[in-house]
């Protein structure tokens, strides 16, 4: 199971909310009226297909959820976060499917991955060196997490530290350990962990501090880090969060290639959307696809939050549309 949850988050951020089990987006609606529950047109019916897309997220239902550095203050310094910041300047979401895929689809470890693409993509040039010491990098119970901690280490050992990566499970875990020294870097989620620290201050009711621009969820971010001790580096151009894919062979006969162009030709009773049970009452994901873009569908297929058998669903066409994360090995081309 992965660490980060951005449906559940969804359920405590309401409709402007952040996070990623929120099982079906992030972030700011922009707001056409919710259209009829059932239904009235033809829709689009499901088109098999191996090849994965996602849909352009045109209307920015989702929040901004970029691969951030995350230190504990005390061990923070310039040295320390530029290192950390040369991973987030060569991270885009192409190369993180692809980093991914290493992993997922073609075995190797997260280490093996990490260092193949430490080497294609220079990352330690120029790289300062620091005070030194030892740092412990967390890692989430989930490929990607483990894959960026192993980045991390690359890093941070050109800049001089003696440096180890250590699995550590959920949020709920790594975080407190976090904050207490136990680590001293984890890689995060710019908008989840915003509103992790926001609710864990706040309460569960507290009005939502993140956004679909990146400029101001890191800003509320580092609002909430300073409040429990914590620092963040440079955001990452690379994203994991909500996203609703096709199969190519769907986006071909149907003309469809963003989210504004899937609620004008597809609404209608032909459309399968699947996802996790949630998905039907979360504010980023069904309801948001039909008050953000006015998408109505035919039928919701009950799968799972971005896994197996949603997209097996698409692949053997049982469903229209789904929702996998954005950063899903399933969208590697070659």
């Amino acid at each position: 199971m992965r660490a980060r949850t951005r449906l559940a988050i969804g359920a405590v951020s309401a409709v402007a909310g952040a996070a990623l089990l929120t099982g079906c987006g992030d972030a700011g609606s922009s707001g056409t009226d919710a259209p009829a529950t059932s239904a009235s047109g033809a829709g689009c019916a499901p088109v098999a297909g191996q090849q994965l897309i996602a849909l352009q997220d045109d209307k920015k239902l989702q929040n901004s959820d970029n691969v951030i550095p995350a230190v504990n203050s005390k061990a923070a310094n310039p040295q320390l976060i530029a290192a950390l910041d040369k991973v987030s300047a060569a991270l885009d979401t192409p190369k993180l499917i692809q980093l991914n895929k290493a992993v997922n689809d073609e075995r190797k470890t997260p280490k093996v991955a990490a260092e193949e693409f430490a080497t294609a993509n220079n990352l330690t040039a120029g790289i300062a060196k620091g005070p030194g010491g030892q740092i412990t990098v967390g890692a989430g119970n989930f490929a990607e997490s483990q894959i960026l901690g192993e980045l991390y280490r690359i890093a941070l050992t050109a800049a001089g530290y003696q440096v180890k990566v250590q699995q550590i499970g959920n949020r709920e875990l790594y975080a407190p350990a976090l904050e207490k020294g136990e680590i001293q870097v984890v890689p995060e989620y710019a908008a989840t962990m915003a509103e992790f620290l926001n609710t864990k201050a706040n309460g569960p009711n507290a009005q939502p501090v993140s956004s679909p621009d990146i400029n101001t969820t890191v800003t509320a971010l580092k609002a909430e880090g300073d409040k429990a001790g914590l620092t963040f580096g440079t955001p990452a151009a690379a994203q994991d969060q909500n996203a609703f894919a096709v199969t190519q062979a769907f986006a071909d006969k149907y003309g469809v290639r963003t989210l504004s162009e899937l609620a004008a030709k597809c609404s209608g009773s032909a459309t399968v959307l699947g996802g996790p049970p949630e998905c039907e009452q979360r504010p980023f994901c069904k309801p948001g696809l039909e008050k953000t873009y006015g998408l109505s569908v035919g039928k919701f297929s009950s799968l799972d939050q971005g896994g197996p058998l949603t997209k097996s669903g698409l692949r053997d066409g049982s469903i229209s549309v789904g929702l996998i994360f954005s950063s899903d090995s399933a969208f590697a081309t070659s």
